[in-house]
């Protein structure tokens, strides 16, 4: 069996080289891809090379918000069909993610499995949706246009009260600086009926060979449903679940085994995990978590790696050399000795 990590990075290549070579040291059979924003920063492929089964491509159009975060998840799906590589399980990351137990125990897991998928999922106008109808609305009932990918702490000030004004005293536009400043339009073309609802929840998700052979050709074939995705706000946590879950040709297993901690986030994002979350994150029900940044917290994992790593005989001591975007490598370097 085959296990396929798809991961989507743009910062810090210290920290995606360390979950690569962990990925490979503690896999018994992987294989690789990492989806790379060389916009946002510069990364060293030849380090990857020298890695069996572990390719880099590039991934240049991410915009936090806008479809390209998924737009990289379906290329990346089709670079590997295209190349005939194959996988019988896909498990999405970002460079950002960490495993939280020995990854053969989670191969061994999926081996055995009778489901199709484990992917977080929930009708967004029910009971069980986390979301307001409000925020489904202005998430996927409007057509959006992205205008500028970065605004300062006092851009959005100032668009504080204009924001307010425009999303409160009418129903045909929205704007929003969340993610950069977007303005949406209503759009009366509506997708999603009683046959076609949507859904929710995580973008992270770990799928059988079969559903994301089902995702790629569904989206393939279906243009409508993908330029209408296109211009929404934050696709990607609804278009999987949307085309799986209607779909009803799969045994969907409804948690994707993500340790994440949202308390006090803003817009969405969860907060960086540390050494005092070791415990939670270490559950049995959790495969990954994220996010880490080794930047503020390399001790939680170095925690991790001893877990993963215990009763294996692997050194995963790494020469990085210089890099305009690498910083502080000789802590790093410290850090990882096990």
């Amino acid at each position: 069996m085959t296990i396929c990590y798809l991961i989507q990075t743009y910062k810090n290549p210290e920290q995606i080289y360390r979950l690569v070579k962990l990925i490979k040291n503690t896999s018994s059979n992987s294989f690789i891809v990492v989806s790379h924003n060389f916009n946002s920063c510069n990364l060293n492929i030849s380090l990857f090379q020298k890695l069996e089964n572990v390719e880099v491509i590039p991934n240049n159009g991410v915009m936090m918000g806008s479809f390209g975060i998924i737009q990289g998840f379906f290329d990346a799906i089709g670079w590997l069909f295209n190349q005939n590589i194959h996988f019988d399980w896909l498990i999405n990351l970002t460079g950002q993610d960490y495993p939280t137990q020995p990854l053969d125990k989670v191969e061994k897991f999926l081996s055995s499995t009778d489901y199709d998928g484990f992917v977080e999922y929930y009708d967004v106008y029910s009971k069980q949706s986390p979301w307001s109808r409000k925020v489904v609305n202005t998430r996927y009932l409007y057509s959006y246009k992205h205008f500028k990918e970065y605004l300062s702490p006092r851009q959005k000030y100032m668009l504080r009260p204009i924001k307010h004004i425009v999303n409160n005293c009418q129903p045909f536009v929205r704007l929003d600086y969340s993610y950069g400043l977007i303005v949406g339009m209503k759009n009366f073309n509506r997708l999603f009926n009683k046959h076609f609802s949507c859904y929710g929840g995580s973008f992270f998700t770990t799928l059988s060979r079969n559903c994301a052979t089902y995702l790629y050709n569904f989206v393939s074939e279906n243009t409508q449903v993908l330029d209408y995705y296109k211009k929404t706000f934050i696709p990607e946590e609804s278009l999987i679940q949307t085309v799986l879950v209607n779909s009803k040709k799969f045994n969907l297993c409804n948690t994707n085994f993500r340790y994440t901690d949202f308390a006090d986030s803003r817009h969405g994002h969860p907060r960086i995990l540390t050494s005092k979350d070791f415990l939670a994150l270490t559950q049995d029900n959790f495969h990954f978590a994220r996010k880490f940044d080794m930047n503020v917290d390399s001790t939680v994992l170095d925690q991790l790696d001893r877990r993963i790593l215990t009763n294996r005989d692997i050194d995963i001591k790494i020469d990085i050399p210089s890099n305009q975007c690498l910083a502080n490598q000789q802590s790093y370097m410290e850090s990882i000795k096990l």
